[in-house]
């Protein structure tokens, strides 16, 4: 995908989903996909243990993903100031049952 950025280490996603468990690796594209259908301006930093989503250079993240063995833990920040959400899927779960709450959260982030 053109204009993804990765900061730190400048891991690339096909590095980071190397240590995915497989039967995880289709929620965590799907999670992924969905985030930059969101906007031309969603910026991917990939770091050690999980993949955070940002809006823009301002680097605002709206979604920070972590695999696990059996799913994946998502963090849903909409601002600075509210506590941050978080939600644990199961591989068996469909992202669409969080749509709305990750593209809130990319809405409202500044």
């Amino acid at each position: 995908m053109e204009g993804i950025i990765s900061f730190g280490n400048k891991r690339s996603y096909d590095d980071f989903k190397k240590q995915i468990p497989s039967q995880v690796l289709p929620l965590f594209d799907s999670i992924r996909e969905f985030c930059f259908s969101l906007g031309e301006n969603v910026i991917e930093d990939i770091r050690m243990h999980r993949v955070v989503f940002c809006k823009s250079m301002t680097f605002r993240w709206f979604t920070d993903v972590e695999p696990q063995k059996e799913g994946v833990i998502i963090k849903i920040q909409k601002n600075r100031k509210d506590p941050v959400k978080i939600i644990q899927i199961n591989k068996d779960q469909q992202i669409s049952e969080f749509d709305d709450l990750i593209k809130q959260a990319y809405e409202e982030i500044h």
